[in-house]
């Protein structure tokens, strides 16, 4: 039986947000030790370094921007714009240029309208430019983080409420599931996409699952017994823009659709914070355990569904449906690491951090089914430059079992053309992200993406897709 989807009233709806007034509360301008200046996504611990402090009266004019953060109303706006160019391998060489503009506003309900304990968030993103990975690799990793089909777009639109002295917390409205679940503080740095919302899901979700650029309406719960253990349970409409989409982003080119009506995702994750180290050189670390399902159906990658001419075929076999038999469900799991390896004397967020993170998925319904990342970042390696990081990560995709086997009967069915076993896809990223003033950064970028795809047919070659040298520069401007 088909499980569908009754995520939130539809009045909740009109009041909803979607950059968390809490999110900002918890960050409250500090710093993981070793993280980066600046993230593509808001994340729990990020900075909210502004370049309104190096303008001057100009940072503010007639202080509009004071006198409404009295009322309890924020906003702000991030730029990120981007050149990167495929120098070797892909499909193809070549460059291009990206951009997104993030527009954001909070409004804290209870200095605005006396409402205790209640914020609202709303932001929207315009995209500009082509896709790397898109148009000139054909990757499973995207190469950016901000790449996405060229459109104004509403992203979050929710409301926030606290309860319990603030333990407790619950978000209605769209969300995206990116900002808060598999969130690793220190691959915040890194460009690749797959360093923000894992590669596993991007790749095996219906539509990328709710993720950048699309969110989607549900409901978030969040209770926070101390500053030590948390636990988080989000329950999403499971496609964004639909279960049948083909093309998401042109689907739901606006992400004004609200779909209320597919199967739900539930994602939960519990947090342990902690301390390594002596007291007078603490070095903390932070632990994530999380599970996800989907109530819909998918179909199997490799067997066809049944017929009464055909009641079990291969689904590479000319003679089968073509299309994969139904399985109910899908689901996996993941593990997090973030941990802090040295602090550098006399810093408060100076030093040496590492990530690490996990996830599987079941074989014969997904095209990954199994995901591992890690990285260093050091924050202030250079003498004189304390807000610096540098950072290198690796990260691995292994195609799933099912996928191996059906390459391998599309080879048996069809002898007399080249068809190659996808295996894996890997990647390794070096960049340093240099801050120029609070608030604005510039990053020079350098991905090597080893077997694209997987290991595809280049069509132009009829060979391999061969390995790609990404070069890149990136720069990113807060106010």
């Amino acid at each position: 039986m088909k499980v569908r989807v009754a995520l939130v009233p539809a009045v909740a709806l009109l009041l909803s947000a979607a950059w968390s007034a809490s999110a900002q509360d918890d960050a409250g301008g500090a710093r993981v030790p070793g993280q980066s200046a600046t993230s593509d996504q808001p994340s729990e611990g990020a900075s909210s370094e502004s370049i309104q402090s190096s303008l001057g009266p100009a940072g503010d004019p007639a202080g509009v921007r004071a006198a409404l953060a009295q009322r309890g109303v924020t906003f702000s706006f991030t730029y990120i714009g981007e050149v990167l160019g495929n120098v070797s391998g892909g499909l193809r060489q070549g460059a291009v240029y990206q951009g997104r503009l993030d527009g954001q506003l909070d409004i804290y309900l209870d200095r605005a309208f006396g409402w205790t304990g209640a914020s609202f968030h709303t932001n929207f993103f315009q995209i500009h430019g082509r896709g790397l990975s898109s148009n000139y690799i054909g990757n499973l990793l995207t190469v950016s983080s901000i790449e996405a089909l060229a459109s104004t777009r509403l992203d979050e639109l929710w409301i926030e409420q606290k309860l319990v002295g603030d333990k407790l917390s619950v978000r209605v409205g769209q969300l995206a599931a990116d900002t808060e679940f598999v969130v690793s503080e220190y691959a915040g740095l890194f460009v690749n996409s797959t360093f923000g919302f894992p590669g596993l899901l991007g790749n095996d979700l219906p539509n990328g699952g709710p993720a950048y650029p699309l969110a989607t309406p549900g409901i978030r719960v969040k209770y926070s017994a101390d500053e030590t253990w948390s636990a988080m349970v989000g329950v999403f409409n499971g496609a964004p823009a639909g279960m049948r989409a083909t093309d998401p982003q042109r689907d739901d080119p606006s992400n004004l659709e609200f779909r209320l009506r597919d199967p739900a995702l539930i994602m939960a994750e519990l947090s342990y914070k902690y301390d390594l180290g002596t007291a007078d050189a603490k070095l903390p670390g932070n632990a994530k355990l999380g599970a996800w399902g989907h109530l819909g159906r998918f179909n199997d990658l490799r067997f066809a569904q049944p017929t009464p001419e055909a009641p079990a075929l291969l689904l590479a076999n000319p003679a089968s449906s073509g299309i994969g038999r139904r399985l109910p469900g899908n689901a996996g799991g993941y593990l997090i690491v973030d941990q802090l390896l040295y602090r550098a004397p006399d810093t408060e967020d100076g030093g040496l951090g590492m990530f690490a993170r996990l996830l599987g998925a079941p074989g014969d319904r997904n095209l990954l089914s199994f995901y591992v990342d890690g990285g260093l970042t050091y924050k202030g390696l250079i003498p004189g430059r304390p807000d610096d990081t540098i950072g290198v990560a690796v990260a691995y995709a292994r195609i799933s079992d099912a996928v191996r086997d059906y390459d391998r009967d599309l080879a048996f069915f069809n002898p007399d053309t080249f068809q190659p076993v996808r295996t894996s896809e890997a990647l390794l990223e070096v960049t340093y992200q240099a801050q120029i003033v609070p608030g604005w950064t510039v990053q020079p970028n350098f991905q090597y993406i080893r077997r694209p795809g997987g290991g595809i047919v280049n069509p132009a070659t009829d060979r391999l897709v061969k390995d790609a040298v990404v070069l890149g520069l990136r720069t990113s401007i807060k106010y």
